[in-house]
């Protein structure tokens, strides 16, 4: 039942009519020897801690422990609520919505980590804004998160969601991708043009490096969740007026994983290079931990 790559997962949904959300419900039963209710139960606790973690940073400023970030959330929440924003109300507050969880995670509140928690903030952004504009109701939430789930192991079987071994492409890129595929489905799409939205993504952050700031998951990292939100968004919405990936998502995951290989050590979470090692982002290093 397990699928280990795209084509397979696509395989199984069409012999047995069923949606990706479906699958990961009927592998998780399967592998783990739940009862179906209690694998959509966890789910639901998944979305209530995802839910809690996107509205904290909205409602009030939260700072990392750090002080290097923080509040970022709450002012684009604030910013959203006049209606004059260039790109849309909806986007504004998915962007909000990301840097509030990664937020939250900086300052060691509760996430969960989807994919990972330097990237808790894509996947809660991208469901919970797409629930409140298309006005979807809790299980169709969850069904995103299952549809996210599915596309997820996909990647995690043939390549990596560690932003140490394969950069921030594997890490928000991923998180990207799983995305786009949850919303494509939610917005009534079929798997196919799910993992065509997953390649998408996956093409255009290609050679993505992972350069925290003092090693630390907060600078640039807090503010790719955010864009990593609205790239999901804007590919669900390519793929939903009938765009197609031309370069299978099995392919896309593979070059992935090759390019994140590629990769110098510096450029793999190590903070030795990139945005870590700007002149800026050693003095920012300095103020947090002191002169080495």
């Amino acid at each position: 039942m397990i699928a280990r790559s795209g084509e397979e997962l696509l395989e199984i949904c069409k012999d047995n009519n069923i949606s990706l959300s479906e699958y990961a419900i009927r592998c998780e039963v399967e592998e783990k020897g739940l009862d179906r209710e209690e694998v959509i139960e966890k789910m639901r606790k998944n979305l209530k801690v995802m839910t809690s973690a996107a509205n904290e940073g909205m409602e009030k400023e939260v700072y990392s422990v750090s002080g290097l970030i923080g509040g970022d959330g709450y002012r684009l929440h604030n910013y959203a609520s006049k209606g004059k924003t260039l790109t849309g109300t909806a986007t504004t507050m998915a962007m909000a919505m990301a840097l509030s969880s990664s937020e939250v995670n900086a300052s060691m509140g509760k996430i969960v980590a989807c994919p990972t928690a330097g990237s808790c903030g894509i996947l809660p952004a991208v469901i919970l804004s797409t629930g409140k504009q298309l006005d979807l109701n809790e299980d169709e939430l969850l069904k995103g998160l299952f549809a996210a789930a599915a596309v997820g192991i996909v990647i995690a079987f043939n390549a990596t969601l560690s932003g140490a071994e394969g950069g921030c492409q594997a890490e928000c890129g991923s998180a990207s991708a799983m995305g786009a595929a949850a919303v494509v489905e939610m917005m009534g799409g079929t798997p196919k043009m799910s993992l065509d939205a997953g390649s998408i993504i996956l093409q255009n952050v290609l050679g993505l490096v992972c350069d925290p700031v003092a090693g630390l998951v907060e600078i640039p990292c807090a503010k790719r969740n955010a864009q990593g939100a609205i790239t999901a968004l804007c590919t669900a919405d390519m793929v939903m007026a009938g765009v197609v990936a031309k370069i299978p998502f099995d392919d896309a995951v593979s070059a992935m994983y090759k390019v994140g290989k590629s990769l110098p050590p510096s450029l793999r979470e190590t903070a030795l290079g990139g945005i870590a090692a700007t002149k800026e982002g050693l003095r920012l290093k300095e103020q947090v931990f002191g002169k080495d």
